[in-house]
C-alpha cells in the first residue's frame, strides 16, 4: 500500500496515496528531511498507574498559580499499559482510528464492561522498512510509504490500564489506514480509507461491542453516498447524524457533507448544501463533536498542498438548515494529518505535519479551542498571533515533555475529562506509545473566582491526587446510586453542574447513559462543573442505552428517540430495538434526579460563582412557600458562532436587543425601546402562533420547564447564561422551553420579558411554548404592576393600549401542557374541578379571566395543601372561593389521567422547586429573592429524553452598588413598584397564618 506520509511535500491529487501503478512505478515525492529518531521502547509495569502524578496535566504554571482566563492546553505522559502477551498491544503504526466506547452495563453486576478504546486498522510498517520502529529509509529514497495495513482490533480497558487483542465474530472490514471512525452508542463505526488494493469500499461497517463477545456487521444503505475516499473526516452530530466530510476521492481533495440520519429507516447518505462560509477543498483535518451537536472542523491540507490553520462550526436548526460558521479565535498553528477531539466545551488538538518534512513543534505542538470563551490556547497562554517556531528544550521552556506530541498521523479519544493518543510517526518512526492527559477546565466557568478553585484542585494532581474517575487514583468513592423506585414514582438520582454556553455533558441519567453504574461524589471542583448536564444530554442519554438489533448479519443503528425501559425496581436497562419501534416511544419512568445543580450564592473570594451539587434531601427551606423577591443582574454568558441578527423584523429585534444572558444590563432610561406600533406587529404574529395551538400542547422531551418570572427579566437572562439559551448559538436546536405563566406584574421589566417571550415564540414556534397563569389577566395585572410599568416606560396613551393589546393576547394562551404523555404542566393547580386532562382541552380561547369557569379558576388559581399530611380540600388564604388540594387529589388525578407527575407554578418557595404528594408533584419558580425581602432560591426543571427530572437552581446576589437600579437618580423611579410590593404582598409563607388585614395577596 503507498500512502504519503508528512514528511513529504505532496501535490493536491497526492499520487502517493494512490495504489502502485501496475507497472510498478511510483509518483516521485521530497524525501525525508528531518534526521531519524531512535524509538525507545517502554516497559511494562507491574501495576495499574498509568499516569505520572508529578507531570503537569493541567497546563503550565504549576501547582501554585493562579488561573487567570482560560487555562492552558494539558501535558501529556506516558501511559504504562498492561498486556498479557505481545500481541495484545497495537505495536508501532500510524493511519488508525482510536475511539472511546461508554461501560455496559452496571458496575459490579455480572456481564459489566467497563469504558473503552477500541483502535482498529493503520499501516504498521514503511515501505522497504519492515522493522516499524528502527531507522526509516535512505534519505536518498522516495520519500516514506506506509505499508503492512491492517484490520486488526486492539481494546484498551481504562479501568485497568491493560490492552489486549480482540477478534470479533461476522466479516471483519478490508485491511485500510487513513480511514474514520466514530462511537454510536457502544458501537464503532467504521467508513472508507485506503488498502493495499487502493482506495477501500465507501461502507459502513460496525462493530458491535454491547455483548462480551463483539461483531462484525455491515450496515444497509440505500442510495449514493460519499463514495470512496480517505482522510476525510467523519463524526457523530447530535447523537444523531453521522456527517462524512471532505477528504481525497483519489483525484482531488474535496469540501461536501453528508449525513446519514441514524434514526431514519432505512438508511441512506444525504448530500448537505450547508449556508455560510465554510472550509475549502481539504483532506487529512479533524472533526469532532461537542455534546450539544455542534461540529468543529479544523485544519487539513488545501488543493494546493498548504496546510490550513482555520476552524469551522457546522451546526443543524431546528427548521432544518445546516449551517457553516468561522470559529473565533486564532489558531496557534496550521496543521494536517493531526488529532482532535471535544472534552465538553474545549477542543483538544495535538500534532500534526506542515509539509516539506515539518512537524508543529514547540508550545504549539498542543493546543485547545476553549469554545466557552471563544479562544485558542496553547501550553503556554491564549494564542493572539500564530507561532512558527521550531521545537527546541529552550523554546519549551525546558520542559522535554512536549516532545511527546510531536507527530502526525495518530489519533485521539476522550473518556470523560481524560484525552488518551496513540502511536503515529515522527521522523520516519513509527510510534508505539500511549500518551494520556487530564483536562481540570474542560467545564470551567470563566470567571477567576470559578478558576482559581479548579488551580486549587489541580494542585492535588501534584500532590499525587490526581481527581481521575477510572482507576487513576487509590481513593475512588465506592458509592452507588440508589436504585430507582417503581414506575411513575420520583426517586433520587446523582449530581450535575451547570453547562458552559449551552454545552452538556451526559449526566441527566449516567447510569443509562455512557458511564454506567457507581460514580465518585466527591472529586473536586473539576468534577462539579465537568459533570454538567444541561440540555442536548438528554439525547444522548438513550443513545447510549440502545442495543443494536441483528438480522442477517447486518446491523440498525440505534434509534436515538428511544429511552431505556425500567425493572421492577426501577433500574435502567438497555432496550432492543424492534422492527416496527417508533420514534414516538415513551421511556417508562418519570424520575426526579436526586440531585440539583446549584450556583453558588456566595459573591466573593475564591467561592464566588462556583458551581456545587447539592442532595435534594439537603434543601432545608423545601417546603417553605416564601413572599417575596426582586429582579437579578445577568452574569457571565459564553457564546460560539453566533451569527450577526438582522433586525428587519420586530422579533429579531427585540431578540438582537434583548437576548444578552452575558451583557445585558437594566436600562438607564426607562423609558421601553419599542413603541406600541412594533409591539402590536409582535403580538399580531404571536396571537396566530396561539391561536394554532390547542389548549393543552403535547410536548416531547427533552424541554427546559420555568416557574414563575414576574417581571424579573435579571433572573431569566441569568437561567440562561447558567443553563444555556433559546439561541441558534445556545441549545434551541436541541431542547424545548416551556414557560408556565406569570411573566408580567411585580418586577421592574415585565416589559423585556413578556416581549423577549413573544419574540422567541414567533422565532422558534414548535420549540418555544408558553402557558398562562393568573397574572396574564387584564383585572390582576392592572393592580400588581403591569399596568402601571407600561405608562410609566411609554407614555400614558401609548402604555394603555400596549397594556390593553398584550392583555388581548393573554387570552389566546394555551393552558397547559402535557409531555410525553406522561407529565403534565399547568400554572396553578388541579383544584376542586379538575379530575380529567380532556375539561382542559375543551375549554375554548380566547377566554377573559372573568369569564372562565370554576374549572379555568382551579387551573390558574389553586395551591397544594400545606404538605402530604393535609388531604382533601381546604379553603385558600389566596381569597374567597380559592381551595387548596391535597396529595390524594394528585394521585387520584394522576391515576385517572395516566400520569406519573404533574409540575405546576404560581408559589414562591424558598429552593425554588419543592416536592408534593410524595414527589408526584413539583412546584417551580423561577424568580430569585421575590419583591426584594424572601431571599429565595430561583430554579428550572430540565427534562431529559429518559424523563429524568434535574433541578437547576440559581441564587440571589445582592445588586451592584453602582448599577442603574441603585443608583440616586433611580430611586424615585424604583418607588412605584416597592410601594405596590408592599401595599399588594404576596402569598404568605406555606404554613403561616395569614395576616387579617384589607390587603389584596396575590403571587
Amino acid at each position: 500500500m503507498d500512502v504519503d506520509s508528512a514528511m513529504a511535500a505532496e501535490p493536491d491529487h497526492d499520487p502517493s496515496e494512490q495504489p502502485t501503478t501496475a507497472n510498478g512505478a511510483d509518483h516521485p515525492t521530497e524525501s525525508e528531511s528531518l534526521l531519524p529518531q531512535q524509538h525507545q521502547q517502554q516497559e511494562q509495569q507491574s501495576n495499574n498507574n498509568i499516569i505520572d502524578n508529578s507531570s503537569n496535566s493541567g497546563g503550565v504554571g504549576g501547582p501554585g498559580a493562579a488561573v487567570a482566563g482560560p487555562r492552558c492546553a494539558p501535558m501529556y505522559t506516558v501511559v504504562n499499559a498492561l498486556m498479557d502477551k505481545k500481541e495484545d498491544g497495537p505495536g508501532p503504526r500510524c493511519g488508525h482510528t482510536l475511539t472511546a466506547v461508554p461501560a455496559v452495563g452496571e458496575e459490579g453486576s455480572p456481564g459489566y464492561i467497563g469504558p473503552r478504546l477500541i483502535l482498529f486498522g493503520g499501516a504498521t510498517a514503511l515501505e522497504g522498512n519492515s522493522g516499524a520502529s528502527g531507522t526509516p529509509s535512505s534519505a536518498g529514497s522516495a520519500g516514506i510509504r506506509l505499508a503492512g495495513a491492517t484490520a486488526d482490533v486492539h481494546c484498551y480497558d481504562v479501568l485497568t490500564n491493560k490492552w489486549s487483542r480482540i477478534t470479533p465474530i461476522g466479516e471483519p472490514p478490508t485491511p485500510r489506514a487513513a480511514h474514520v471512525a466514530t462511537t454510536v452508542g457502544t458501537m464503532v463505526v467504521i467508513q472508507g480509507g485506503i488498502g493495499p488494493a487502493g482506495l477501500s469500499a465507501e461502507d459502513l461497517h460496525v462493530l458491535d461491542l454491547t455483548q462480551q463477545r463483539p461483531r462484525w456487521h455491515r450496515v444497509v444503505v440505500q442510495g449514493p453516498g460519499p463514495g470512496p475516499r480517505y482522510g476525510h473526516v467523519m463524526a457523530l452530530v447530535g447523537q444523531r447524524y453521522l456527517m462524512a466530510i471532505g477528504g481525497n476521492d483519489g483525484k482531488r481533495p474535496l469540501a461536501d457533507v453528508w449525513a446519514l440520519d441514524t434514526a431514519a429507516k432505512p438508511y441512506e447518505w444525504r448530500k448537505l448544501e450547508p449556508e455560510g462560509e465554510g472550509p475549502p477543498p481539504c483532506m487529512y483535518a479533524t472533526a469532532s463533536a461537542r455534546s450539544d451537536g455542534l461540529l468543529l472542523l479544523c485544519g487539513g491540507r488545501d488543493a494546493n498542498s498548504v496546510p490550513l490553520a482555520s476552524a469551522y462550526g457546522l451546526a443543524k436548526h431546528r427548521d432544518g438548515r445546516w449551517e457553516w460558521a468561522i470559529a473565533p479565535g486564532v489558531s496557534p498553528s496550521s496543521r494536517y494529518q493531526h488529532a482532535a477531539v471535544f472534552v465538553n466545551a474545549r477542543l483538544h488538538v495535538s500534532g500534526g505535519a506542515l509539509g516539506g518534512g515539518r512537524m508543529v513543534e514547540d508550545s504549539s505542538s498542543v493546543a485547545v479551542l476553549d469554545t466557552a470563551a471563544g479562544v485558542w490556547c496553547d501550553t503556554k497562554s491564549v494564542v493572539t498571533s500564530p507561532r512558527t517556531g521550531r521545537y527546541s528544550a529552550d523554546a519549551a521552556g525546558g520542559d522535554a515533555a512536549v516532545e511527546l506530541t510531536r507527530r502526525c498521523r495518530h489519533a485521539a479519544s476522550a473518556v470523560g475529562d481524560l484525552i488518551f493518543i496513540y502511536g503515529g510517526l515522527r521522523g520516519g518512526v513509527l510510534l508505539d506509545d500511549l500518551l494520556v492527559a487530564e483536562d481540570l477546565a474542560a467545564a470551567e466557568t470563566t470567571s477567576a473566582a470559578s478558576h482559581a478553585a479548579a488551580a486549587a484542585a489541580a494542585s492535588d494532581v501534584h500532590q499525587g491526587r490526581l481527581q481521575g474517575r477510572y482507576g487513576f487514583t487509590d481513593d475512588r468513592n465506592g458509592a452507588t446510586v440508589p436504585d430507582g423506585a417503581a414506575d411513575g414514582a420520583v426517586v433520587v438520582g446523582n449530581a450535575v453542574a451547570p453547562p458552559v454556553n449551552g454545552d452538556i455533558y451526559t449526566d441527566i441519567n449516567t447510569e443509562n447513559a455512557t458511564f454506567q453504574g457507581s460514580r465518585s461524589l466527591s472529586e473536586g471542583v473539576e468534577y462539579l462543573v465537568k459533570a454538567s448536564a444541561a440540555e442536548a444530554e438528554a439525547i444522548t442519554a438513550a443513545l447510549a442505552a440502545a442495543k443494536a438489533r441483528q438480522v442477517n448479519g447486518e446491523v440498525e443503528l440505534p434509534d436515538r428517540d428511544r429511552g431505556a425501559e425500567a425493572t421492577p425496581s426501577g433500574k435502567q436497562i438497555s432496550t432492543l430495538i424492534k422492527p416496527d419501534s417508533s420514534n414516538n416511544s415513551i421511556p417508562a419512568g418519570v424520575r426526579l434526579h436526586h440531585r440539583a445543580v446549584v450556583v453558588a450564592a456566595e459573591t466573593g473570594g475564591a467561592l464566588g460563582g462556583m458551581v456545587r451539587q447539592l442532595s435534594i434531601d439537603q434543601f432545608e427551606n423545601e417546603g417553605r412557600r416564601v413572599s417575596y423577591g426582586t429582579p437579578e443582574s445577568a452574569t457571565a454568558a459564553r457564546k460560539l458562532l453566533d451569527r450577526q441578527m438582522s433586525i428587519s423584523s420586530v422579533p429579531k429585534k427585540v431578540i438582537t436587543h434583548l437576548l444578552k444572558p452575558r451583557g445585558w444590563k437594566p436600562p438607564v432610561r426607562r423609558q421601553f425601546f419599542l413603541d406600541c406600533n412594533e409591539i402590536a406587529d409582535l403580538c399580531d404574529s404571536a396571537e396566530r402562533i396561539f391561536a394554532s395551538e390547542p389548549s393543552v400542547l403535547q410536548l416531547k422531551a427533552p424541554i427546559k420547564i420555568f416557574g414563575d418570572l414576574h417581571g424579573q427579566f435579571g433572573d431569566l437572562m441569568r437561567l440562561f447564561d447558567e443553563y444555556g439559551s433559546p439561541s441558534t448559538a445556545g441549545d434551541i436546536a436541541y431542547i424545548d422551553y416551556l414557560f408556565l405563566g406569570d411573566y408580567v406584574d411585580r418586577g421592574q421589566h415585565s416589559l423585556e420579558t413578556i416581549t423577549l417571550l413573544l419574540a422567541l415564540k414567533v422565532e422558534h414556534p414548535h420549540q418555544v411554548h408558553l402557558i398562562r397563569g393568573n397574572h396574564e389577566a387584564a383585572d390582576i395585572n392592572a393592580l400588581f404592576g403591569f399596568r402601571i410599568e407600561c405608562i410609566e416606560r411609554m407614555g400614558e396613551r401609548d402604555g394603555i393600549w400596549t397594556w390593553h393589546r398584550i392583555n388581548r393576547l393573554f387570552n389566546w394562551l394555551p393552558l397547559a401542557a402535557l409531555i410525553e404523555k406522561k407529565i403534565i404542566c399547568m400554572h396553578g393547580g388541579i383544584g376542586r374541578s379538575i379530575n380529567h386532562v380532556e375539561q382542559i382541552e375543551n375549554i375554548q380561547r380566547p377566554i377573559a379571566m372573568e369569564a372562565g369557569s370554576i374549572v379555568l379558576m382551579d387551573l390558574l388559581w389553586s395551591d397544594p395543601t400545606e404538605n402530604d399530611s393535609v388531604e382533601g380540600l381546604r379553603p385558600n388564604a389566596r381569597g374567597p372561593g380559592l381551595v387548596t388540594f391535597g396529595p390524594d387529589r394528585v394521585m387520584e388525578f394522576c391515576n385517572n389521567n395516566d400520569l406519573q407527575l404533574i409540575v405546576r407554578a404560581h408559589e414562591c418557595v424558598m429552593d425554588g422547586f419543592e416536592r408534593f404528594a410524595q414527589g408526584h408533584l413539583i412546584t417551580l419558580f423561577s424568580a430569585t429573592n421575590y419583591c426584594g425581602t424572601a431571599n429565595n432560591a430561583g430554579a428550572i426543571l430540565v427534562l431529559g429524553r429518559d424523563l429524568v427530572v434535574v433541578p437547576k437552581l440559581i441564587h440571589p446576589l445582592p445588586p451592584a452598588i453602582s448599577s442603574p437600579e441603585t443608583s440616586p437618580e433611580r430611586h424615585i423611579d424604583d418607588t412605584w413598584m416597592q410601594e405596590l410590593n408592599a401595599n399588594r404582598p404576596p402569598t404568605p409563607t406555606r404554613g403561616r397564618p395569614q395576616v387579617a388585614n384589607d390587603r389584596a395577596i396575590c403571587t
